[in-house]
């Protein structure tokens, strides 16, 4: 009896294998399409590994050669103890793929999942969900519950402590070569808006959308090659410059004499009397831009009446003086540059000989017509190249419109603070590994990402494998 069930059972599979063939061949055979440019027969193969990314292969080389990756991942302080946890470079690889493919939310991941062949470039199992991918970043940068023990507060401390020297160090290492010659840091500020209700998320300082919640994320960049040095995720409310001043002075301090930066750039919010003492203190060269407080405009005055001032080229002109404002403790050097208005307000009249003459009720209405910047600084650079290092770093404003809308500054948002910060340091060095090798692929012009993705890393590929070589995308 037993014998005959067992037989029934392997002619119904059998059965059931040939129906299952037959139904996969009239599938195949009835997927006639008809389009406007004529008929199109679809097949489907199952056993195919394919990719949209199809020139990673290139960069994953840049990382192998560089060692970038490798020494990311074995300096990641993740130390799960479950044999079902996800391994690091699952974790690693699935965060780099998806920071690299310019996607701004963790749900996005999904998007990558039936990609076969990028996680195979990179030596990974698979790429993890974004949920493993939320929870791991929540491991290694856990969160300050309300209520928890003496015990449980230190190890989150050590923990992020741990996290945070690891991406420091890889940052640092992203950018160590960019520091052997001459260059200059820019310190800035930009606001990240929120729709949530997450940590640090409070009402400050919002040119965009005033009365939005936001993070404000102070970063510190390499003048003019746009490359991150640091960066670092506070609260909305956190956007003086007194919040990026102990992270900046840390920065300069860890760096060897040798690669200290030349000058220290940047705009009217760091122009007060601490910043600039602090740089003082550890004998640090400075250009920072004045608020034009009623001092500031007094001095403005004196130098438009002496007219002292020289041409420094692209219209503007400037004269050198000192000044000590109130609640300064020494008079510093000062440039104070100016540019005619554009669209000038001047009555202009012509009289009998054809020649333009204006008109000014006094010495105050006529300082008008022009625009004026008052920087301050310890150098001794010329008075001819003051003008020109502020304007470069108005470049910051370009690497923020990038890194924002282009790569993930403005997303990877989660309702601890704790991963915001992660995200945007993460960000930053895979930014400036993508950097180097766009300037390798391109050393003539700086690509952005909207051109150097489609152009280095997109590409239909598919995996086969050859006894000889392996794979081969």
């Amino acid at each position: 009896m037993g014998e005959c069930e067992f037989e029934q059972k392997a002619v119904v599979k059998a059965v059931d294998s040939a129906l299952q063939a037959q139904v996969q061949e009239r599938v195949a055979e009835e997927l006639r399409l008809v389009t406007p440019r004529g008929r199109f027969q679809v097949r489907w193969d199952q056993n195919g590994s394919a990719t949209a990314l199809g020139q990673l292969t290139f960069f994953a080389e840049f990382l192998e050669v560089t060692g970038l990756f490798a020494r990311w991942m074995e300096g990641c302080p993740m130390s799960y103890t479950s044999p079902n946890a996800p391994a690091v470079v699952d974790v690693l690889g699935t965060w780099l793929l998806s920071i690299l493919d310019g996607q701004r939310r963790y749900a996005h991941v999904a998007g990558l999942r039936g990609d076969e062949v990028a996680p195979q470039i990179l030596g990974m199992n698979k790429i993890v969900s974004f949920e493993r991918l939320r929870r791991a970043l929540a491991h290694l940068a856990p969160n300050q519950p309300k209520r928890c023990s003496e015990e449980a507060r230190v190890a989150r401390t050590v923990q992020l402590a741990k996290s945070t020297a690891w991406m420091d160090a890889a940052r640092e290492e992203s950018t160590r070569e960019a520091l052997s010659t001459d260059w200059i840091l820019d310190v800035d500020t930009t606001i990240k808006l929120l729709f949530g209700h997450q940590d640090g998320a409070e009402i400050g300082y919002n040119p965009t959308r005033p009365g939005r919640p936001s993070h404000t994320l102070h970063t510190h960049w390499i003048g003019n090659i746009r490359m991150v040095l640091d960066v670092e995720v506070q609260s909305g409310k956190a956007s003086a410059a007194k919040h990026s001043l102990p992270r900046l002075r840390l920065l300069i301090e860890r760096l060897p004499p040798e690669k200290r930066p030349l000058l220290v750039r940047g705009d009217n919010a760091f122009g007060n009397e601490g910043v600039m003492l602090e740089m003082e203190e550890i004998g640090q060269r400075y250009l920072f831009k004045l608020r034009q407080t009623a001092g500031v405009k007094r001095l403005i005055e004196r130098q438009w009446q002496q007219g002292e001032w020289v041409n420094v080229g692209q219209g503007f002109d400037a004269v050198e003086s000192t000044l000590k404002l109130t609640g300064w403790s020494q008079a510093r050097r000062v440039v104070v540059l100016r540019r005619r208005v554009k669209g000038s307000l001047a009555v202009e009249t012509q009289d009998e000989n054809q020649q333009q003459s204006l008109h000014f009720i006094d010495a105050a209405e006529k300082a008008k017509l022009w625009e004026y910047a008052v920087l301050v600084t310890n150098s001794d650079y010329s008075l001819e190249a003051m003008g020109q290092l502020y304007r470069d770093r108005a470049d910051c404003e370009n690497g923020f419109d990038e890194l924002k809308n282009q790569w993930g500054w403005g997303g990877y948002t989660t309702h601890d603070i704790e991963r915001c910060n992660l995200s945007a340091r993460a960000v930053a060095l895979i930014y400036n590994g993508w950097s180097w090798y766009v300037r390798l692929a391109h050393p003539k012009a700086r690509l952005e990402a909207i051109t150097s993705r489609p152009l280095l890393l997109s590409g239909v590929a598919r995996l086969t494998q050859h006894a000889e070589y392996g794979h081969r995308p």
